[in-house]
C-alpha cells in the first residue's frame, strides 16, 4: 500500500521594511499607496496599489517613519497628518499586543 504524502500548504512570506525580518505575511501589517496617492492600512492584504510591510512592533514603525523608509518603499512623500495617523496606529498595535499577552 502506498502512503499519500502530506502536502504542506504554502505560506507566503514578506519582509519588514524596518528590521528586514522575514515573516509569514499574516504576521505583518501591509500599508498601501492607493491610486489617489493616499496611504491606507490594508487589513485584508488584497487592496490594489503599491504595498509595504511592517512588523507589529512599535520600534519598527518609529524607525520606518523617522528614517523615511515608508517614503522610499511606497515611492511618495508622507504628509505630517499621515505620519501622525500612522504613529497613532502603531501605538494602538502596542496596546493590543499588551492586552493579548496579559490574557494568556
Amino acid at each position: 500500500m502506498k502512503k499519500k504524502a502530506i502536502k504542506r500548504k504554502h505560506i507566503p512570506e514578506r519582509t519588514c521594511i524596518a528590521c528586514r525580518t522575514t515573516r509569514p505575511k499574516r504576521e505583518l501589517v501591509r500599508l498601501v499607496r492607493t491610486l489617489e496617492g493616499t496611504v491606507v492600512i490594508d487589513d485584508s492584504g488584497k487592496r490594489s496599489g503599491r504595498g509595504a510591510y511592517l512588523c507589529r512592533q512599535q520600534d519598527c514603525w518609529e524607525q520606518a517613519l523617522k528614517r523615511g523608509l515608508l517614503n522610499r518603499a511606497l515611492r511618495l512623500k508622507l504628509s505630517d497628518e499621515e505620519i501622525d495617523a500612522l504613529r497613532e496606529y502603531a501605538v494602538s498595535l502596542a496596546v493590543d499586543d499588551e492586552l493579548a499577552s496579559t490574557a494568556e
